[in-house]
């Protein structure tokens, strides 16, 4: 298979795109962090992209580059975060959220869509978070974008159903990656129910290929966010808020 993953070049992106390498499909990732793709680049089986994912223009010139017209899989698993929760979001960090979150997974979805739609066969899932299925009073930027990913995920899979096109919205809990314990100082101890990059890479492949609808792992962490869910959206926010204090 031919599979692209915007924002592979690190965390759980890269996490599944080095496991569909060892499923000996083609893969192809995308970034903008130099860094993290000079990291990578010594993998010669992995094609390697530079751009933002809100570049549609680029985006779609790398897809048809490494697809040449066939195209199985696309993953949309690049986001950006920023705490709004705890204070006031700078313009520039707000405008980057909305544009990698949003604008850039709705390019993956039209970019994968006008090659699948050819073939009348693919796959297209987007990476989410439990922080969406939260609404309430002051929620976050990243938690409404967020959510925006799981409707997008409801619009175009009823909208492509009849076409061969499948859709999956992956709502992940916390995972460990480098990201997420630059964000917490290295300590990622008081993150409930987290989960290896590894681990998490696994249940999006296996939700892919039984071609799942929606996954919300792990168990555990569904189970809470089901019962906070059923909270008056007054007490939830206060009680998010208080724990994103520290509190």
């Amino acid at each position: 298979m031919k599979i692209f993953i915007a924002g592979g070049t690190s965390g759980i992106g890269l996490a599944i795109a080095e496991k569909y390498l060892k499923q000996g499909h083609e893969v192809a990732v995308c970034g903008r962090n130099k860094e993290k793709i000079d990291k990578i680049r010594k993998n010669d089986k992995l094609k390697i992209y530079r751009f933002d994912t809100y570049d549609k223009e680029v985006f779609e010139k790398a897809v048809k580059d490494f697809s040449n017209g066939e195209l199985d899989i696309m993953i949309a698993s690049a986001g950006n975060y920023s705490n709004s929760r705890t204070r006031r979001l700078t313009q520039e960090e707000a405008v980057n959220m909305l544009k990698v979150n949003i604008a850039g997974t709705i390019n993956a979805f039209e970019i994968a869509r006008e090659i699948m739609l050819k073939n009348k066969n693919g796959h297209i899932a987007a990476i989410s978070s439990v922080a969406a299925l939260l609404e309430y009073p002051g929620a976050s930027v990243y938690s409404k974008s967020k959510r925006v990913v799981i409707n997008l995920c409801e619009a175009y899979r009823e909208a492509l159903a009849d076409f061969g096109i499948r859709v999956t919205a992956v709502i992940p809990g916390y995972i460990d990656t480098l990201k997420l314990r630059e964000l917490n100082n290295n300590d990622v101890s008081k993150k409930p129910f987290i989960i290896s990059e590894e681990y998490a890479a696994d249940i999006i492949i296996k939700s892919i290929k039984e071609n799942k609808e929606k996954i919300i792992f792990p168990l555990k962490m569904k189970i809470i966010v089901s019962i906070l869910s059923i909270l008056p959206k007054k007490m939830l926010s206060k009680i998010l808020l208080r724990k994103s204090n520290g509190k």
